[in-house]
């Protein structure tokens, strides 16, 4: 493990938006207030903080140094990160490692840990700075200390949904959900889209009690996913770009179309930790 640590984050601060209010925004108003276009900067943790149920989304992308994992006095005011928190990680990038208070976890393509309460020391590194680690993060606030653990490709609870008539053929990898690892409220699994689907997430639908964000990667620079929010008789878009995601509110529906075949990691925590809790609209009752 290199010797090199340094701090280097940025924090964003989004704050709940209603319904009501949402149903007024022109284009620019949505992207700034649902979109996340600032994730995967090289050498540097990003952290984004909502108000929607005080979920936070973030990457860490070491490249020659380490990163550390460090608290953020104005929004957290706790003495270090997970003092009062739990976190997942996903890497999306090349291989690297996690280390959580002196246990060290290697993580390769799409691997996840999750990190409980309490672990004041975490440092985010990649194997090689040429093709780093890029940890996708999410966290939620905990009110109990579970252990770390390492999920890997053999340990995910795997779902094969979808077909390619409908064009939404899909895997879902359930990495941090309550079959696979304690969590207090965290929840974060990956969906890959098989080639010639493009539609997620069909029938559409809303989580009145919890919060959702959907982290799109593995497009191309032209490429673009259409997802869709709003309310289910009030319906808007956002066009996301590669790397992006889209915090979606407990009143919102989440659904997307693609211009290709694309992968995301959906994250979630509120009131339970039932996957299957979620009120679904099929696409005659959308507007």
């Amino acid at each position: 493990m290199s010797d090199k640590r340094y701090v280097s984050k940025k924090i964003d601060t989004r704050y709940a938006i209603g319904r009501k209010e949402a149903n007024a925004y022109n284009t620019q108003e949505l992207r700034d207030a649902f979109l996340v276009d600032t994730l995967m900067t090289k050498g540097e943790v990003v952290w984004i903080y909502t108000h929607y149920e005080r979920f936070m989304l973030g990457s860490a992308v070491p490249t020659t140094s380490a990163l550390t994992l460090e608290t953020i006095e104005d929004q957290l005011k706790m003495p270090f990160f997970t003092a009062r928190r739990e976190v997942g990680a996903i890497n999306i990038g090349g291989p690297g490692t996690i280390t959580v208070s002196g246990t060290t976890y290697h993580l390769d393509n799409e691997e996840a840990l999750y990190i409980g309460q309490g672990n004041e020391q975490v440092i985010f590194e990649s194997d090689n700075a040429s093709n780093p680690a890029k940890y996708y993060l999410n966290s939620a606030p905990a009110h109990h200390a579970y252990p770390c653990k390492k999920i890997g490709s053999k340990d995910a609870n795997i779902l094969h949904l979808g077909s390619q008539e409908t064009s939404n053929k899909r895997e879902i990898k359930q990495l941090l959900i309550n079959t696979v690892v304690d969590t207090c409220q965290l929840q974060m699994g990956l969906t890959r889209l098989h080639t010639g689907s493009v539609w997620n997430t069909m029938p559409a639908h809303q989580h009145d009690r919890r919060n959702e964000v959907y982290f799109y990667f593995d497009m191309d620079s032209e490429s673009r996913v259409c997802h869709f929010m709003g309310e289910p008789h009030e319906t808007r878009h956002i066009f996301v770009a590669n790397e992006e995601a889209v915090v979606s509110p407990p009143w919102s529906i989440h659904c997307g179309v693609g211009t290709g075949s694309y992968a995301f990691i959906w994250g979630m925590a509120g009131e339970n930790l039932d996957y299957d809790d979620m009120d679904k609209f099929p696409p005659s009752q959308l507007r």
